[in-house]
Formats: structure tokens, sequence, C-alpha cells
């Protein structure tokens, strides 16, 4: 899978992306952990990110999970991540959006446009009907993104993820198939 946009193109991760990941994560470790659950040193070594891209690339084809790399169009370097997470099929079809973005090109439309192309792509190949993010509710940089590619806030879900050992409320968004923004 391999989706253009104007100025990004987004692509399911594969084993040749592993050196390009491996630096995105290494160069923003301290950025992105702000955002995550802790991470151990192995996560942040060839191996760790080659057998993660294994995993992933292991999960998509079990329905279970995607991870989409972004990638300037301009010279192909992998500047970020969208993964869609906790696929439910059944009578909900649906998943959970999350995503990075370097910290040097925060501010430049590029993951509103990433988010964009991976919810036409879930909703159109995949065939999701519903897909939700949670976001702290201080990071309004990130609510913005959600809000311009179509999300609608739905409410607080409170200490309901683990940041750097913390519970944190986050603030649940949602988009429905159909409610697309082009």
């Amino acid at each position: 899978m391999k989706r253009e946009g104007e100025n990004i193109v987004v692509k399911l991760a594969s084993v040749e992306d592993v050196e390009q990941l491996l630096a995105l994560e290494v160069r923003n470790k301290e950025f992105f952990q702000q955002f995550t659950g802790l991470r151990d040193s192995a996560f942040y070594t060839y191996e760790g990110q080659k057998e993660r891209i294994i995993r992933e690339m292991e999960a998509a084809k079990a329905d279970t999970g995607y991870l989409f790399l972004i990638c300037l169009k301009e010279s192909d370097e992998v500047i970020g991540e969208v993964s869609l997470t906790e696929v439910v099929r059944g009578n909900l079809q649906s998943c959970w959006i999350g995503y990075f973005l370097d910290k040097v090109h925060n501010g430049k439309g590029y993951m509103t446009e990433a988010v964009k192309l991976v919810v036409d792509y879930a909703f159109t190949e995949l065939a999701f009907h519903r897909i939700e993010a949670g976001v702290m509710p201080h990071n309004i940089g990130s609510i913005n993104v959600l809000l311009k590619a179509g999300f609608q806030k739905e409410g607080l879900a409170r200490k309901n993820v683990k940041i750097n050992g913390r519970w944190e409320d986050h603030q649940t968004l949602a988009i429905l198939e159909g409610e697309t923004v082009s």
C-alpha cells in the first residue's frame, strides 16, 4: 500500500525501512516519550526496530493492526508514522489511530495530510466503519490534526492510558465512514 498526498507519501512499513525508522525513533526519543508508554533500550536498536516491523507486517496480514510510515515526497525520508490498532471486526468494524511526527516537521501540515490519507485507506480498502483516537487534552496540536481530518470530539476518558508511568486523561475523538474531509 502506498498513497501519495501533496507533500508526503504514506506506505505500510516493510523490513527495508528499518534503518530510517530507527533513525526517526532515536532522533525523537525524548520528544515522542512525552506521548507514549515507557520503552526499553532494545526498542532503540536495529534488531528492536526490525522485530517491531516484522510484528507489524504480521499484524497487517492478520488484520489486527497496521503501521504506516510517512515519507517526504521529495526525498523519501521517513519523518513519521501512523498506526491503526485495536482492530475489531464483526459488529463493530473499528480501530484506533495513533501517530508520531519528527519534531522538526511539526506545524507544516504533514500529519493532517497523513491522517487523511490513512483514514481514506482505512474506510475504502479496509472497510472500517469507525476510527477512534485518544489525545491528552493539553496536546492541542494533535487534537487540531484530528479535527482538520474530520474527527469529532466525543468525550474525556479519565486516566485511561499509562504515559511515562502515569495514568493520563485522553480526549476521545472519532470519525465515521462517510465523514471524511477532502
